[in-house]
Order: C-alpha cells, then structure tokens, then sequence
C-alpha cells in the first residue's frame, strides 16, 4: 500500500484523501465510511450528526469576526463506484484502495480511485479541520449513495441546514464552474426465458468482449466509446442466422451509470459450423477493432472453448432480446442548441445480465430538456414492449437549471479572475449532480459546482491531475475569504 500521496501539496487535502482509500465505500455500503465521518466531526468537537437515511452533516462556527458572512453548504458525496479490472481480485466492501502517484497523476491499481468524490470530501474535511482558514460559517454535507440512486439527496429533509449558498465540489474540469446539470431515469427492462436442451452435436464457447475504456456514461457519453454489450449482440444477431449459436447466459456491465468495459456470454455453436464460427469471430474482431480504432486501441474479442452449460435460452427469447438490445438507442441521441458541445440527451445500456430463467437490461436516461427524457422514455418503453419484455422506469431526477444572475457565481469569477488573470468557463455538465435535488428542497439556495480534473472516472482508469487538486484548493480558500455578507 503506498503511502506516496501523502507528501502531495496541499497536506491537508491530500492526507483525508488518503484516509478515505483505506475505508471500503462502494454505493449502497456506505456503512464505515458513514461511521467514520461522525468520528471526524465529533473529535474535532463540531456539531456533527447523520440524517434519517445516512447523509452526514458537520457544522462549523465561522471564524471570529466573520459571523456576518452568509452560510455555506459544501456538499460531496461519500461512495465511490466500484469497477475493476476483470483480471483483479479487490474486494471493494473490505479491500482499501492501492493508489499512487503517476507523473502528474494520482490514480490506482486496476480499480477505480474513488477521486470522484474523495477529493471533494476530502477539501470538506480539510476545511472543518484547520484552525488557519478565514471563513463564515459552514455546513459541511456528505451525502451517500450518489453513484446509484441518489438515495442521500432524495432523503434530505427540509429544516436541517441553514445555508445560504451550496458549493458542490464534485466536478471535474479544474478552471471551470458548473451552473446546471441534467436530470435522469433508469430503464429496468426484464425478459423471462425458458430453458431448453442442449442442442445434440454442439460445442460450448465463451465469447468475451474486454479491453474497453467504459467511463462515466454522462461526461464520457459524448466520446463514442465501445458498448461491450452492444458488441456482444451485434455479433450474437450475426451469428445466430449464419452458424445456427445459441445464448446459455450473458453477463455485460456492472453499473446503470458506467458505460460498460467487458462482457462475456456463453455459447453453443453446432460442430459442423466451429471452424467457420472461429474465423468469422476474429473476422468481427478486425471489423469492430476497425470502427472504434481511435477511441479503443485495446479492444479484443476472444473466444474460448467452454465446458457444456446446462441449458440455452428457448430460441424465441433469444431473438427478440438481441433484437432489441441491437436496436436500443445508445449514446449521444441530441446536443444541446443552447450550449455548444454540451449534450442534451442521451443513454447508456449499461447492464444485461441473465440470471434463474431472466435476462435483466439496464439503460440509463440523461437529458437536461424534461421533455426530451420523457421522449426517450417512450422509444424505450415502445421497443421493449414490441420485444415482449417488462418494462420499468424509477429512479428519476430533475435537472439544475442554469442561473446566470447567481451571486457566488461573480464572487468566484471575481476570486479567479484575481488570482489566476482569467475568468474561468461557465458550463452545464451532462451528469447527474446533486443540485438539483438538493436545490428542490432548499429552494433558497444559491448553487455552484466546481472540482480538480479527473479524467476516466467510473472506470479502472480514474485518475485525478495533481496540480489541479492544488489549485482547486486554493480557489476554495480564497472564495471562503471571499463571501457575501447576510
């Protein structure tokens, strides 16, 4: 376990961070992570308590001579999403995280970094502990469940902050402030199948499809990366008229809101057609290697003799789920007219996975237009009902509509302008944050996003510029200095 990030600058920042690895916090299993964060404003003798549903809120006094200032809100989420690699052992409900520092980059050993939102939480921390900052007074907000639902922020009652202005500190592009973000829904989509006999004459295949970049399917949606599960169906359709394969059982993506990395399916393939089948896979690997050259160069598919399964899927089920999974919309579907380069609306067919007689699809929605997620929702809803499947739409949240007036968005463009000679970009992101909700229920509050960089967060690759965690800091104790009085 390396302990390297600990020398990093800021100190401060970059010893909570490290703290936060060695607590297990995947989305929904937050319970340590929850605990240790009461611990923390509790030894620092803060008024520190957790919500109904696990959010933990720390408050601060503000400095003397600052009572004046208007409250703040810093706000971050505690879990972290759970991905790795296919080929790594980490247990992410008992395991810490292997991090360390790489050139300019801190990220970690075949897993996700948990920078998205550590660092975030981890400037919270820094805050409430140092006796040294200039500041107003502070509530300190660390919601849970983020990554998966959103359960924290759909949980917050009304009455337990007294903030006036929200600082997010879960974007992701240093030098720019987020004044909006899209809404989203989940699409749970089930196929019921019958198992039948093996087919007489047949071998077994495992059919892998590895080696993709995945990432966050609302700020990396818009690269046109790899869907491991539409590659694996794409090829399934093909293969199904041409050599006659049957599906045993699929197992594609892990979470609604990573764009996903690997899939494997088992296979039967009739003996007279194994040879034509393995030159026509690696056929499609070529093709596929072709088509995303430049956004995956370590794609592969594989194949694999396998040991016989018990049964395949009745051959009706399987047509109309592979139909629909190569006809679901994935990816960018509309940028927005308003804001140049920023998405409007899209999906991501995150998960398929066959389990005791069913296969379970899993799209996620994103718009920042209502309408065109209700849009989407219906396209959804109409292929999936065509398909003979059950389809379910939960899990929604609004949107953050943009406000230009917004008084700590000029104090922040004031603070940089000031102290780096440039005013930094004004944008809305296609993801999901927790303004919007959080917003809905206090409705006085006035809302900011910003963060360090991290890039390929989500995913194995997640890593977050050094540098930037640094500057990110500084802003934030410059912009506490620099607060609106009540």
């Amino acid at each position: 376990m390396s302990k390297e990030i600990l020398n990093l600058e800021p100190k401060i920042v970059w010893k909570h961070f490290y703290s936060l690895t060695q607590i297990p916090r995947p989305s929904k299993k937050e319970e340590k992570v929850i605990e240790f964060m009461k611990n923390f404003g509790e030894s620092l003798g803060l008024d520190t308590f957790v919500d109904e549903v696990g959010n933990v809120i720390i408050k601060k006094p503000a400095t003397a001579g600052m009572e004046n200032l208007k409250t703040i809100v810093l706000q971050g989420h505690l879990d972290m999403v759970p991905q790795k690699n296919s080929d790594n052992d980490h247990d992410f409900e008992k395991d810490p995280i292997d991090a360390y520092v790489d050139g300019e980059w801190v990220t970690a050993q075949g897993t996700t970094l948990g920078a998205d939102n550590g660092i975030g939480v981890a400037a919270a921390m820094a805050v409430l502990e140092s006796k040294e900052l200039v500041h107003g007074p502070i509530e300190a907000l660390f919601t849970i469940d983020e990554e998966t639902g959103m359960t924290g922020a759909f949980g917050l009652k009304a009455g337990l902050l007294d903030g006036d202005i929200l600082i997010n500190m879960d974007s992701e592009d240093e030098g720019e402030l987020y004044v909006g973000c899209a809404g989203g829904e989940d699409a749970n989509v089930n196929f019921s199948y019958e198992e039948e006999a093996l087919p007489a004459g047949s071998k077994a295949f495992k059919f892998s499809v590895t080696g993709l970049k995945g990432g966050h399917s609302g700020l990396d949606i818009s690269i046109g990366r790899g869907n491991a599960n539409i590659i694996t169906f794409r090829y399934l359709k093909h293969a199904a008229k041409k050599h006659g394969i049957r599906l045993a059982s699929i197992n594609g993506g892990s979470l609604r809101n990573a764009i996903p990395r690997e899939a494997f399916s088992v296979i039967t393939v009739p003996d007279s057609n194994v040879d034509d089948f393995k030159k026509c896979v690696k056929d499609y690997e070529d093709t596929i290697k072709f088509e995303f050259s430049a956004v995956e160069p370590d794609l592969k598919i594989a194949i694999e003799e396998t040991g016989m399964p018990d049964f395949v899927m009745d051959a009706d089920t399987q047509m109309r789920l592979t139909n629909a999974i190569v006809a679901c919309p994935n990816g960018v579907i509309r940028m927005s007219d308003t804001m140049p380069g920023l998405t409007e609306t899209s999906t991501n067919l995150a998960i398929v996975n066959s389990e005791n007689k069913n296969v379970y699809v899993a799209c996620l929605m994103r718009s920042s237009v209502d309408s065109s997620k209700e849009f989407l929702a219906e396209r959804m809803d109409s292929l999936f009902t065509l398909a003979g499947a059950d389809v379910k739409f939960e899990g929604g949240y609004p949107g953050w509509k943009p406000n230009m007036d917004s008084n700590i968005l000029k104090v922040m463009q004031n603070v940089y302008n000031d102290k780096y000679g440039k005013i930094p970009e004004i944008k809305a992101i296609h993801a999901g944050l927790e303004c919007g909700l959080l917003g809905g229920v206090y409705k006085n509050w006035d809302m900011i996003s910003f963060g360090p960089t991290i890039r390929y967060p989500h995913s194995p690759d997640e890593k977050v510029n050094i540098e930037t965690v640094n500057k990110f800091w500084d802003f934030l104790v410059e912009t506490l200095e620099n607060i609106p009085v009540k």
